[in-house]
């Protein structure tokens, strides 16, 4: 089969992350190193199922990035880039003045131009902002002190690109700059036209494209609106690069102007799916365009620059959280999150080369460093999740249990949530005294502040039942998630405090079977009287009499309790289980049905608490 057809591309790539993101995430390496990796795997240094064409594949699919950053411009309304003014430029600014400083000067210390170490220090700065966001979005460290620095910081980044651009050109040799494409425009007319593609995104985004977007709307057409909304984005890509400007700014500009758009929502919707196909497919393309012979040829060098240029940046990025007090777990988080390269690194690097600042070969060896940054960036993140974070987690001060004078109370209750909350306030208001065991600290502080008598403790102590009265005891009520502790309470309860009825709460149907083979009196599962009570609502809105719809959830609750019983004997034996459940679901279904012939009407004002008058109503709490 020829390898240079399209079909046989799209499988290669379409097969390398259906088969190596899942294990990647299996074995928390996060999708991004798992992109990485399959793409060096299928690339030519690899396995060779995909050839020189990389560069190609990787033009197409840097497309991804750039409908990321239009994602990340729908979700900031200008009013929120205005309360992030001071990170964004007072962070984002400083930490490219200052690792643009420290660059150019170790670039002139070893020898280098000045033009060549101004160049290579305005391009090396600049952070992966598809890696970044994607794995700290992943990690869920976006919202921390550390996440949000990192993103203010690529925000700036990105808009860097252009001023970056327009000076690398006049960085270059007198031999560039004595010849001038026959077309290029004059400086003032560049910059005119600049000024114009830019004006004309967001007066086109802001009084344009709602018309537009409302006409298409109305014909109803989902796949037109698919096709408005990527017509949006490849058109602000093909006119930024007309002019020569960064494609990833002009569509997060576009973004941004249409935050405020009542559409925002349908776009994101419309447009992420493609987002995340390209964007997965641009990492396959970067590990498979690693140009594995130079790094050979060089081995020492690469890794020397790879380890001094990531070094360099997280020394400015912790100097940099320590400024703003970050605090230093999320300063490292803000500098791990940094420390690759960007994607459009290989852009300007390559467009260094052609205006003569740097050399090809020079260019090509920074490149490759760039990219194996990129691949280092997410194993950093997993060493920090790992190894770092976790001595930066607030540690839990080893607490005494509480002193228990002698309790007589009828009822322990252990667990003091919102489910032991309920219970505990029904008890109380029928005139029954209760004795509360809870083993969050931070949980009993907010009780107690609204006047609870909470004891804190481990229940599955004997020493604490005994404080707590369970000699005289009559009930026993579990209300914590721990089931490994539940069970142990239910072990203690059974054979020091016999007397003791045990009421449980179980977090679903296998854990209400364990519950009955441990013998507890009563189980309530968390959410089946809740639903139970929401199938009456549906049953009455969808006409039936109150008292039908209350009678038949009766029925329904007495058979799904007999079932929960019957089935518990059968736990392990899933091919029995199931059978039984289909059994029990269609007798379920013929008691109902016959259950509802010959029902009158005249019970419907005894059930229906809407037919009181006003006065009467139950009051909700």
């Amino acid at each position: 089969m020829p390898d240079n057809t399209f079909f046989y591309q799209a499988f290669v790539y379409l097969m390398a992350a259906v088969l190596a993101v899942p294990v990647a995430k299996r074995l928390g390496l996060g999708s991004v190193l798992g992109y990485l990796i399959a793409g060096v795997v299928i690339g030519p240094f690899g396995l060779g199922f995909v050839g020189q064409d990389g560069q190609d594949v990787m033009n197409f699919a840097g497309f991804g990035v750039v409908m990321m950053l239009f994602l990340v411009g729908l979700q900031l309304q200008p009013e929120l880039l205005w309360r992030m003014r001071l990170p964004i430029v007072g962070l984002g600014g400083l930490q490219m003045v200052g690792t643009t400083a420290l660059f150019t000067g170790l670039g002139m210390a070893l020898g280098l131009t000045w033009q060549t170490s101004l160049a290579i220090a305005l391009i090396l700065p600049l952070s992966s902002t598809a890696i970044g966001v994607q794995t700290l979005t992943e990690r869920g460290l976006m919202k921390t002190p550390g996440g949000e620095a990192a993103f203010s910081v690529l925000l700036f980044q990105a808009i860097a690109v252009i001023p970056i651009l327009a000076l690398l050109p006049l960085l270059g040799t007198e031999g560039a700059a004595a010849e001038p494409a026959a077309n290029a425009l004059a400086g003032w007319q560049q910059t005119l036209l600049v000024m114009g593609t830019v004006a004309g995104i967001v007066v086109g985004g802001r009084f344009l494209m709602r018309p537009v977007f409302r006409f298409i709307v109305a014909t109803r057409l989902r796949e037109s609106f698919t096709a408005t909304a990527l017509l949006l984005v490849v058109g602000i890509t093909l006119a930024m690069e007309l002019v020569g400007l960064s494609p990833a700014l002009g569509t997060f500009l576009g973004g941004v102007v249409l935050a405020e758009s009542e559409y925002r929502h349908e776009l994101m919707s419309t447009i992420e799916p493609f987002q995340s196909l390209l964007l997965g497919l641009f990492f396959l393309a970067v590990g498979a365009s690693i140009d594995f012979d130079l790094i050979l040829a060089q081995p020492w060098l690469i890794a020397g620059l790879v380890l001094g240029v990531a070094l360099l940046k997280c020394g400015v990025m912790l100097g940099l959280g320590a400024l703003f007090r970050l605090g230093l777990s999320q300063s490292l988080l803000f500098a791990v999150a940094l420390v690759q390269g960007d994607e459009f690194s290989f852009v300007l690097f390559s467009f260094a080369a052609q205006s003569r600042v740097l050399t090809e070969d020079v260019a090509g060896l920074l490149i490759a460093v760039v990219a194996l940054s990129m691949l280092l960036s997410p194993l950093l993140m997993i060493a920090y999740e790992r190894g770092i974070q976790p001595r930066f987690a607030p540690v839990a001060v080893p607490r005494d249990p509480d002193s228990i004078t002698a309790q007589d109370d009828a009822v322990i209750i252990v667990g003091f949530g919102r489910f032991g909350q309920i219970v505990g306030r029904l008890l109380i208001a029928n005139g029954y005294r209760i004795t509360v065991l809870e083993h969050s600290p931070e949980q009993i502080d907010l009780l107690r502040r609204f006047g609870w008598t909470v004891f804190y403790g481990d229940a599955s102590r004997l020493d604490l039942l005994h404080a707590a009265g369970a000699e005289q005891a009559r009930l026993l009520v579990l209300a914590i998630d721990d089931r490994d502790k539940m069970a142990q309470v239910i072990h203690l309860a059974h054979k020091h405090f016999p007397q003791l009825k045990i009421l449980a709460r179980a977090g679903d149907r296998r854990h209400a079977y364990e519950l009955i083979r441990l013998g507890v009196d009563a189980i309530q599962r968390e959410t089946f009287s809740s639903a139970l009570e929401m199938g009456i609502d549906a049953l009455k809105l969808l006409g039936m009499r109150s008292y039908r719809a209350v009678r038949a959830a009766r029925l329904f609750q007495h058979h799904d309790e007999q079932a929960l019983y019957d089935q518990a004997v059968m736990q392990g034996d899933e091919t029995a289980l199931l059978a039984r459940s289909r059994q029990l679901s269609q007798d379920l279904e013929r008691l109902l049905q016959s259950d509802q012939q010959d029902l009158g009407h005249e019970g419907d004002r005894a059930w229906d608490v809407s037919s009181l008058h006003p006065s009467q109503k139950p009051t909700s709490q």
